[in-house]
């Protein structure tokens, strides 16, 4: 059976989109990280200024929280710059603050400050991928 270059040049076209796809889904992801980096060390260093901190070894869950909530307005921002909608903006944003779920297990001594802030930064991550892929055909322009 001959396949006609037209045949080829289709599959080829319909075998690129999906690549492309992940390619644009990887790309927010990591322009997400890099602006909840930034977010944070901006803020942080403002609040810093501002004498708005808190102490991580007394208060770990507070200080999760405020550096959660760096992250997000600067994730918020860019999302914004970038012309997302509001729902995908403040579903990403609340990803930021899932690991809060965790904070009693350091109040109840199970969990340490330090064990606490690694699990929250791996389970942020995560919540933030499931949002990208629960809205993926928002996040490809």
């Amino acid at each position: 059976m001959a396949t006609s270059s037209h045949t080829l040049d289709s599959d080829s076209r319909a075998a690129a989109r999906p690549r492309a796809s992940w390619r644009r889904l990887t790309l927010h992801y990591v322009e997400m990280v890099l602006a909840m980096f930034a977010g944070m060390i901006v803020l942080g260093a403002l609040r810093a200024a501002l004498g708005l901190t808190v102490d991580f070894d007394a208060h770990p869950g507070a200080h999760y929280l405020l550096m959660a909530t760096d992250m997000a307005v600067g994730m918020a921002a860019w999302m914004r710059l970038r012309r997302h909608g509001w729902g995908c903006t403040l579903e990403m944003c609340a990803a930021m603050y899932v690991p809060a779920v965790l904070v009693p297990l350091v109040w109840a001594g199970v969990m340490s400050g330090m064990a606490f802030m690694t699990a929250a930064h791996v389970l942020m991550m995560v919540a933030m991928l499931a949002v990208l892929l629960r809205r993926r055909r928002e996040y490809h322009h």
